[in-house]
């Protein structure tokens, strides 16, 4: 063989080695090796600690706490996945401002369309349990939005900041399921339910529900709606009929809000934090975040392992068509679920 010959067979050679090594690899670590090793680092607690953002008096301390994302409580992240929202690591850092002498006052900033009717409704409990027991004062900064669920958590706070973007409002409840039956029929699929009483499948999927089914549910929504309306009058100092005005579902801007009474100031997050500040003589307190363990490895390795080595988009989206369950739920949310 020529020289030519001899160098396309040394580097197909090459290449099949390098192709073989790196598919036994990836076999490793998406088989049995991975889950492994990946199910380990999910046991290990997640570390929240503070940081602070300003230097300042560390004994008059203003605590910066943000809600981002759909409010519910879907688990805490790990170091190979992670969550937009982890409920039971915002209500620790609740729980800690409560039993916290150095913090002065909160600034909460708010970026969320709202979610499940018991998450928002914990969050709003232990804000309102901190500024009875610890009497400091809770301000909220708006994002893009902070809507249904996100308005209930907001209700309670001393003064309420929105930019003219926010979209806010949205004070309601919204129950939602998928009917199948149609789509069944279709496709020859014949539902076979064997059930201890005439209600139990109700809202379900496989039939639609009948006027007595869909009245014992509008009975729930609207109790509670009027647990929605009455965190809004005894949050902002408004009557009854003042917040229904406004609380049909409708969204509104900020500056609309503002004109309703739902919002205090327009401003951003820095014009909240100034206005506090100011309002209760803390100028010279240190503001501070809580964050944890896994953002600063996440922050050190720049990308999550399971992006490598974890399921494809498609096995994701399969997994969570799968998983999702069909069952309604009452929620406080401006959007889809």
């Amino acid at each position: 063989m020529n020289t030519k010959r001899w160098i396309a067979l040394i580097a197909a050679a090459v290449l099949l080695f390098f192709s073989l090594g790196l598919n036994s690899i990836m076999a490793l670590f998406t088989a049995d090796f991975f889950s492994s090793f990946e199910s380990t680092f999910e046991t290990v607690d997640t570390v929240a600690y503070e940081m602070p953002i300003e230097v300042g008096d560390a004994e008059n301390r203003i605590a910066l706490l943000e809600v981002e994302g759909t409010i519910l409580d879907v688990g805490s992240g790990s170091w190979w996945e992670e969550v937009e929202y982890d409920h039971q690591g915002f209500m620790s850092q609740l729980e800690s401002i409560l039993n916290d002498e150095t913090v002065k006052g909160i600034v909460l900033s708010v970026n969320s369309p709202g979610g499940g009717v018991i998450e928002s409704a914990e969050i709003h409990e232990k804000l309102v349990q901190i500024k009875e027991e610890r009497q400091i004062p809770i301000y909220v900064s708006m994002g893009t939005y902070a809507a249904s669920g996100g308005y209930y958590i907001a209700a309670p706070a001393d003064k309420i900041f929105a930019q003219k973007e926010t979209i806010t409002g949205s004070i309601g409840v919204i129950m939602q399921a998928f009917n199948y039956e149609k789509l069944a029929e279709k496709v020859g699929i014949e539902f076979e339910t064997i059930k201890s009483g005439a209600h139990k499948d109700m809202f379900g999927g496989s039939r639609a529900s009948t006027e007595e089914e869909l009245a014992m549910l509008q009975e729930i929504i609207d109790e509670s709606y009027e647990d929605f309306v009455d965190v809004v009058e005894q949050g902002r100092g408004m009557t009854e009929a003042e917040v229904k005005k406004v609380a049909d579902g409708r969204i509104l801007g900020g500056t609309q809000a503002k004109r309703a009474g739902l919002v205090d100031e327009i401003g951003k997050l820095d014009d909240t934090i100034a206005m506090l500040r100011t309002d209760y003589g803390l100028e010279e307190a240190e503001l501070f975040e809580y964050t944890t363990t896994n953002d600063s490895l996440g922050s050190l390795l720049g990308v999550k392992v399971s992006s490598f080595f974890g399921p494809s988009q498609e096995e994701q989206l399969l997994k969570k068509i799968l998983s999702t369950s069909n069952s309604p739920r009452m929620m406080y949310l401006y959007g889809d679920y």
